[in-house]
């Protein structure tokens, strides 16, 4: 699994879509991993798919049920995902159960969507996507 940078993913992320697309192939597939109340509410990256990597009530990830979602939304496991969350850390395990399903380039954004803990503990100020001034949209 690579490990991006929220500037380095969107880079790549812009960079890979236009190669695939020049030879006929579908973009990365971007899958945000939080919740979906999550990705809704708080703010997420345009054009990601929310694949949650567990949900309200059990919040108990089930690693063959998401791998298995990501493969009916990528068609190919050899399809370029790249994976988002809140800070990074749900994409990490994410990302271990895609590789053992099979899944063969798997990327995940560094800091997530809001990044890490301040000393105050606010998150959005110290590092990640919206941190770094990337685009994202809110509902």
């Amino acid at each position: 699994m690579k490990h991006l940078s929220p500037k380095e993913a969107w880079t790549w992320l812009q960079a890979e879509t236009a190669r695939r697309a020049a030879l006929g192939q579908d973009p990365p597939l971007f899958v945000d991993v939080r919740m979906e109340i999550e990705s809704l509410y708080v703010g997420r990256p345009p054009g990601v798919e929310n694949i949650p990597w567990y949900e309200y009530p059990d919040l108990t990830p089930d690693p063959a049920r998401f791998a298995q979602a990501v493969a009916n939304e990528a068609g190919d496991k050899g399809r370029p995902i790249l994976l988002i969350c809140r800070s990074g850390k749900r994409t990490l395990d994410a990302g271990k159960a895609l590789e053992a399903a099979g899944f063969s380039d798997i990327a995940h954004v560094l800091h997530g969507f809001e990044g890490e803990l301040n000393d105050h503990f606010k998150r959005s100020t110290v590092n990640g996507w919206r941190h770094d001034g990337l685009p994202w949209e809110q509902m």
